[in-house]
């Protein structure tokens, strides 16, 4: 039996993350009527989670450095903040009453550090400006003559708008409710699409049982990573990461693992080596190490003439051979550049965020799908990448506010649907 008609007059907004909710605001500002659809009783779900710990808005790097954070798809992302930068961001919080800070990290909080006043009198305002918010409405493909259906508390309807966006989010987190089941349905359609692999996550390393027990949730800090770009070049980052039960995660791992990732995919093995010392010529090390011990343990020197000590000390003695701890200038060039054996990454369910889906270029620059004319798409829904520290919102936000004006331009000038 055919589905029942739902209709928007406007246009229809599936997903109700921050790219979602952008492109609502962003449609409704052109006068187009809005319907957003949530699969979940309430919108912006993984915002509230993300901010738990102080809500990393944006990030107070000037551009075009910001812009070089985008791993993957960067000149499409800039185009993007040239609409709604991390500044605009900012001014647009305040417009919402709440103030924001720079940190000492360069990353921008709320002022309260809390996600959910923000959330609270954003999805207030957008109701006062007339946008009409669906919950428990989830997409679920199309049916055979290519109309979308939604799954509603009244049962299977079909939607039928001027314009659809598309803002369901990648992989991560599926419990509140980005799982990724859209890639087939856009794949049959013709749309090209890329498979979801996770992002801002941690990797495999095969820890011995007693490093892993010992030593599972320590910082190492600070460390400067060497690693070897996806374009051949060799890198270089100083930060912090945390050793886990299965291996590293952390904010240094972040940052460099779409070089990693690639790095695996490629040669099967990612390359990375931690300078243990990043403030310490090797020299200083070789001559610390060289001198004479007077009864010291190996530990006791490290400690005492290198400040090394802890899980870094471990460390040592975790992935060094008993005969290289007894050669100085083994062990000196070692605590400089140790070889960090990394395996794969987390699975996507557990990552921050997810790389992978609907391909760049099956979209123009208004973010419009070429395979289904008066379908657009935004968020992390999209084949980008990019680091946390306020980076991955932001390109959400812009994306989904120039995704929810072309729609809105879109959608005025197309008939109303039946």
């Amino acid at each position: 039996m055919p589905a029942d008609p739902l209709v928007c007059p406007g246009i229809a907004i599936l997903g109700g993350g921050p790219a979602g909710l952008m492109a609502a605001e962003a449609a409704r500002a052109r006068g187009v009527e809005v319907d957003l659809f949530e699969a979940k009783p309430s919108v912006g779900r993984k915002f509230l989670i993300a901010g738990r710990g102080g809500l990393n808005l944006t990030h107070g790097e000037a551009r075009p450095g910001f812009d070089t954070r985008y791993s993957r798809g960067t000149a499409q992302v800039s185009r993007w903040l040239d609409g709604f930068d991390a500044g605009a961001l900012r001014a647009w919080a305040r417009g919402l009453g709440i103030d924001t800070f720079v940190g000492s990290s360069g990353r921008v909080f709320p002022t309260d550090m809390k996600a959910a006043p923000l959330l609270r009198a954003w999805v207030a305002r957008l109701r006062e400006q007339g946008v009409r918010l669906h919950m428990r409405h989830r997409w679920r493909g199309f049916d055979s003559e290519g109309r979308a259906l939604l799954e509603t508390p009244a049962g299977e309807r079909r939607l039928e708008a001027r314009a659809v966006v598309l803002a369901l989010g990648g992989g991560s987190w599926p419990q509140l409710g980005s799982d990724g089941a859209w890639l087939p349905w856009l794949a049959a359609r013709g749309v090209a699409v890329r498979p979801l692999e996770a992002s801002n996550c941690g990797f495999a390393v095969p820890w011995t049982p007693f490093f892993a027990e010992r030593f599972a949730g320590a910082p190492l800090k600070p460390v400067r990573a060497h690693w070897q770009a996806a374009d051949g070049q060799p890198r270089q980052r100083q930060g912090e990461c945390v050793v886990s039960e299965y291996g590293l995660e952390g904010s240094l791992l972040y940052a460099i693992g779409a070089d990693l990732r690639e790095a695996l995919r490629s040669t099967g093995q990612a390359g990375l080596a931690l300078d243990l010392l990043p403030a310490t010529p090797e020299a200083v090390v070789l001559e610390a190490l060289s001198r004479e011990r007077r009864g010291r343990s190996l530990s006791e020197v490290l400690r005492r003439r290198l400040r090394l000590e802890g899980v870094k000390a471990a460390l040592l003695r975790e992935c060094l051979p008993a005969a290289a701890l007894a050669d100085p200038a083994r062990l000196a060039a070692t605590i400089k550049r140790l070889p960090i054996p990394l395996g794969a990454p987390r699975p996507v369910a557990e990552a921050i965020s997810s790389a992978g889906g609907i391909a760049l270029e099956a979209l123009d620059d208004d973010l419009a799908l070429r395979a289904l004319p008066g379908w657009f798409a935004c968020g992390e829904m999209l084949d980008w990448d990019a680091p946390t520290g306020g980076y991955l919102l932001t390109a959400c936000f812009a994306s989904g506010r120039l995704a929810g004006e072309a729609a809105a331009a879109h959608a005025a000038a197309s008939p109303a649907p039946a």
